[in-house]
């Protein structure tokens, strides 16, 4: 049978043996000065082979052998009748590398964009909405501890626009409306308007300024915001950021970096546009109920664009000093900026 020269590791030191391997029927014959040895084939060990690095073989019983020459170590292998398994055979083609590569990539999008969502879906339509309602006020009681503050606006004021989101929406089946409450804040972010999980809208005292307490924008605002809370999109941004966290972690293999949060960022990105197209559709269906023009949302669009306009400026020539902290980033950064296409939309949702 062929033999090979290779250097052998009884596992007990760091010197290197020179030995022969040679099978002899089902054993493996290692020779050499001061050493002979035989291993049985089925206590042998044979890591898988790569394009570059030593060739090895690991014993049961502890030791190893190593070989440099690897052309000579892969035809020995081979007259032993030995064949690389297919696993390893695509790992050294380029063709496989590259297919399997493409079809990680299909994969991970197919689940981002429709496997994710459809999982979440199931989720919440199984999710109590007594948790959701405890989700809301936790989260709640954090942005009145760090963002909100009380609102200003005369109490009669907050129920006059509770009354007009009242009477907009009573127009509707009882069984398309959900459960909900207007509450209003001052806010250290902005002008802005949100839905909390379980049914709550909020509404900033600089929003309502910003709109010159118009009663129909601000009632736009809050019927897109109603939208949020009809499709429950709090509890479903959070369940599909958590399984698109804990995708993007095992497939980069680390929770903890900066890589392994990218994906998570991005994907939620493309998530939070499919909800406000859903949210806008849902404050048409509420504005054309209640025999309002749904383009009254373009007017917010335009009032959010000529607030940055502003600030931006302000920043440029160093007239924001007096601004109050995190103003800008909230209209920066508002739930609802102003968009060519959500525009459209609602301008084309106006017509006849």
């Amino acid at each position: 049978m062929p033999q090979l020269l290779a250097d052998y590791f009884d596992g007990r030191s760091a010197r290197a043996h020179p030995v022969t391997l040679q099978l002899d029927g089902d054993m493996l014959r290692l020779s050499g000065e001061g050493v002979e040895r035989t291993v049985a084939l089925s206590d042998v060990s044979w890591p898988e082979r790569t394009r570059h690095g030593m060739r090895l073989a690991h014993f049961k019983g502890g030791g190893s052998v190593q070989c440099a020459d690897t052309a000579a170590w892969d035809d020995w292998s081979r007259s032993l009748g030995r064949r690389d398994s297919l696993v390893v055979r695509m790992q050294q083609s380029w063709r496989w590398v590259g297919a399997s590569v493409l079809a990680l990539v299909v994969l991970a999008v197919v689940l981002q964009q429709w496997g994710l969502p459809l999982v979440a879906r199931v989720v919440v339509a199984f999710t109590p909405l007594s948790v959701e309602v405890s989700l809301g006020e936790t989260t709640l009681a954090a942005l009145d501890q760090h963002l909100m503050r009380p609102s200003q606006l005369p109490i009669a004021e907050q129920a006059r626009l509770r009354a007009a989101l009242a009477k907009a929406v009573s127009t509707l089946p009882a069984d398309s409306v959900p459960a909900w409450q207007l509450q209003f804040r001052k806010s250290r972010i902005g002008p802005n308007a949100l839905a909390l999980p379980g049914g709550t809208l909020i509404m900033t005292d600089e929003l309502v300024e910003l709109v010159g307490r118009d009663e129909q924008v601000i009632t736009a605002v809050l019927a897109h915001e109603m939208g949020h809370v009809r499709q429950r999109h709090g509890l479903r941004m959070l369940v599909q950021v958590t399984l698109l966290g804990v995708l993007s972690s095992v497939v980069l293999g680390d929770f903890s970096t900066v890589l392994a949060s990218a994906p998570v960022f991005l994907g939620q990105a493309g998530y939070s546009r499919d909800a406000e197209r859903e949210a806008d559709a849902e404050a048409v269906r509420i504005l054309r109920a209640a025999a309002i023009s749904p383009d009254v949302m373009v007017t917010l669009f335009d009032k959010l664009d000529e607030k940055r306009r502003q600030t931006e400026a302000k920043i440029a020539g160093g007239e924001d000093k007096g601004s109050e902290p995190g103003s800008w980033l909230g209209i920066a950064f508002a739930s609802h900026p102003p968009d060519a296409d959500r525009v459209r939309y609602f301008k084309e949702a106006a017509r006849p």
